[in-house]
């Protein structure tokens, strides 16, 4: 069976090498029990020594494939890149920074033979700040709630696929990825096992504060239309509360008569109005972001240099 490692890179340099030897290392001893392995880089336009990293590799191992794009597109254009250039029987898509061991490799092939489409690695929060922890648990509870796959806290993109699995998630050529919601929307027999995520051999994560927040928007916006339907909901609510609201002053002017009327209650009313519609107004902005993006069909990332089949380029 030949494996196919597909690993997004995005200034890597300082760790590929070790990375790769660290592969390299589990290629071998797999290669006894009849499992070959190919190595798939996606150079995600890294401003750092990436690129020559990756052609010394490539001239040093001749397993060695690699996609260099033109600029950095995001590491789900990169997903996508190196799930079309992996041509193998099954496909393990994991990170360059070591902080998805190498050594659980053997483990995904072990329990891809019992019949397993997916083998997805788990990791457990051991080490992490509370708040971090916290903030993870509401966001998958909340998520889980409004969407129409199921998204498990500690599950990321560590995981072995089957062939048929690839090839779903290939096929769906939507332009707003979030690999995660997909690998869950296409299914297939899937296990899971836990793992204590290392730490990160050098360099530091290109993920920020507000590249997390869009990640998680991503999530919640890509599978399903709720915030839409909650708006709706939201606005019938509102809309009777304004009716009973207007009934009760209709009766009480004609009980007690006019009276002054509440400027604070109008002014609260209105500001409190506003922001509802501001927030609403916001979500359908999003959704017609995504079809605008959708409509105007543009390719998932621009190949610079490859030493793989130029034609998958060609994909939209």
């Amino acid at each position: 069976m030949l494996i196919s490692i597909v690993a997004p890179c995005y200034n890597e340099e300082a760790v590929l090498e070790r990375f790769h030897d660290q592969v390299q290392k589990t290629a071998d001893e797999l290669l006894p029990l009849g499992h070959d392995m190919e190595f798939v880089y996606v150079d995600d336009g890294s401003a750092d020594g990436t690129m020559p990293v990756l052609e010394r590799l490539a001239d040093r191992d001749q397993r060695v494939r690699y996609v260099s794009f033109s600029r950095n597109f995001g590491k789900e254009a990169a997903l996508l890149a190196g799930l079309r250039h992996a041509s193998g029987d099954c496909v393990v898509v994991m990170d360059a920074d070591l902080q998805h061991p190498p050594e659980l490799i053997k483990r995904m092939v072990e329990l891809r033979g019992q019949g397993y489409d997916q083998v997805i690695a788990r990791r457990t929060r051991t080490g992490d700040k509370l708040a971090r922890t916290l903030t993870a648990r509401l966001y998958y509870r909340l998520v889980n709630r409004l969407v129409d796959v199921e998204l498990v806290d500690g599950v990321g993109d560590f995981r072995l696929l089957s062939r048929r699995v690839v090839d779903a998630v290939v096929d769906l050529t939507e332009y707003n990825r979030f690999s995660k919601g997909l690998f869950a929307w296409v299914g297939f027999p899937s296990t899971t096992f836990e793992y204590e995520n290392a730490a990160r051999e050098a360099g530091r994560s290109s993920w920020s504060l507000r590249s997390l927040l869009n990640y998680g928007l991503d999530g919640l916006l890509s599978f399903n239309n709720r915030p839409l339907r909650a708006a709706l909901h939201l606005g019938m609510v509102l809309l009777t509360i304004a009716g009973l609201y207007t009934a009760w002053i209709v009766g009480a002017a004609l009980v007690n008569g006019v009276q002054t009327p509440g400027y604070v209650t109008i002014i609260t009313a209105v500001t409190g109005l506003a922001g509802v519609q501001m927030v609403m107004l916001g979500v359908i902005g999003e959704y017609t972001g995504r079809i605008y993006y959708e409509v105007k069909g543009r390719p998932h990332f621009l190949v610079k240099a490859t030493n793989v089949d130029r034609a998958k380029d060609l994909i939209p």
